[in-house]
């Protein structure tokens, strides 16, 4: 069997997928994902797949750049997509989430891997700052609608710029592991004042400043220079490809967070012009693009669950952690953040449950696991690989029913949503 026609054949019918999936599955409990992954393990266990029989850990640079890819098409997707101005009441609770659940996730994630799987303290932390970021590529059933749609209730908002803003501030507690996992045996805090200067103060402030930089650029060349000239004029949503790599691109070359610029960038060019309607077209484009990374690498994520050799490492303490993480660290932690806070009640139990873990925690580990040599790396992996299962799962099945629930609630028709659609 010619396995480039079979490739393409698939290819082609996950392309089409892309496109109706969404409409087909709006009414059902069902998302995107969860489908992705099941034509994924269904191809892995077919006899003419093309799909290698593959473990990330034999293929660590192509599991970083795949992944860092679709985050910061996510990332400048998410930015996009934001109406509400950016302010410290405005966006009381998306601080809360990074600077108080965030930290208390990573912790607690560390503690478990620690005391419940045995890492060491590199490896713990590691686990910790892989799963605590929220994930802008998964999560995007149940982010904000597309630019001037009015979809953007305190529950959509909150989740949107969370996992716009906390893969890039995670960053930091990754790096710290992989200095401790380079210091070795030898132990002791000689890294800690290079990792506060550089990785957290320059890093964060770098990425900051860059994404503000590119942004006010890009948006003078979009919104703002003599009109002939401009690049809204052009109405192609192509911009915002190019837009992404070079807010990510250019951040990277000065050492700083990509994924911060990318999101900044994109709030910032927002910001510079808010109702023109090019912003529509650059999020149109940007989602399609999205969605189709997005299913080519579930079906790949499949198709190594299916084969096996990752989850070999798995066992009752792994789906233990697992659980804890997903059902235990993340409410908890999240509703702690948001004590005091002006959401009611029954939002801040959603915006507490649907922290969805996805494909930011891979790009973690492969980036971090092609910098330095992890203890027990094989169990970091296979935890990750099944909360990650497990929350496509767990989230992909709820989100529809509970959108709609808290959307009846507050007297909207869900049906008329294009929020909720899978």
């Amino acid at each position: 069997m010619n396995t480039y026609v079979v490739t393409l054949l698939i290819f082609g019918a996950v392309v089409l997928l892309t496109a109706w999936l969404p409409m087909a599955l709006r009414r059902l409990p069902l998302s995107l994902p969860i489908c992705c992954v099941a034509i994924g393990v269904l191809l892995a266990w077919s006899p003419f797949t093309p799909l290698p029989a593959m473990n990330p850990l034999e293929n660590i640079a192509w599991a970083e750049h795949l992944t860092e890819f679709v985050l910061i098409v996510a990332l400048m997707g998410a930015g996009l997509k934001i109406d509400r101005p950016l302010g410290l009441l405005r966006w009381e609770a998306t601080w809360r989430l990074l600077g108080i659940a965030m930290p208390l996730s990573i912790a607690a994630i560390a503690i478990l891997g620690w005391t419940v799987l045995g890492l060491g303290v590199a490896s713990s932390l590691l686990l910790g700052a892989a799963l605590a970021p929220t994930d802008p590529v998964l999560a995007s059933d149940i982010q904000v609608g597309p630019p001037q749609t009015g979809e953007e209730d305190s529950i959509r908002f909150s989740l949107t710029s969370e996992a716009g803003l906390n893969d890039g501030l995670s960053f930091p507690f990754v790096m710290a592991a992989i200095a401790i996992a380079g210091q070795g045996a030898s132990g002791g805090f000689g890294w800690l004042p290079h990792w506060f200067a550089f990785d957290v103060i320059w890093k964060l402030a770098a990425g900051v400043a860059m994404g503000w930089l590119v942004g006010r650029l890009l948006g003078y060349l979009t919104f703002r220079m003599p009109e002939r000239g401009r690049i809204a004029r052009t109405g192609d949503g192509l911009a915002a490809l190019g837009f992404t790599c070079i807010a990510y691109g250019a951040t990277e070359l000065v050492h700083g967070y990509g994924f911060v610029a990318v999101f900044v960038a994109a709030l910032t060019l927002r910001s510079v012009e808010r109702k023109s309607e090019f912003h529509g077209e650059l999020h149109d484009f940007g989602e399609q693009i999205e969605r189709l990374l997005m299913m080519v690498l579930l079906v790949c994520f499949g198709s190594i669950l299916a084969e096996g050799s990752l989850l070999s490492n798995a066992d009752w303490r792994i789906a233990a952690v697992a659980v804890l993480v997903l059902a235990v660290v993340r409410p908890l932690a999240a509703w702690a953040s948001l004590v005091g806070c002006r959401l009611p009640r029954a939002e801040k139990v959603i915006v507490s449950i649907f922290g969805i873990r996805g494909l930011g925690s891979i790009y973690y580990l492969a980036y971090a696991s092609g910098k330095a040599k992890f203890d027990n790396v094989e169990t970091v992996w296979a935890t990750v690989f099944l909360i990650i299962l497990l929350s496509v799962v767990m989230h992909g099945a709820t989100v529809t029913p509970v959108m709609r629930w808290i959307d009846r609630r507050r007297g909207l028709d869900p049906l008329k949503s294009t929020v909720t659609s899978s």
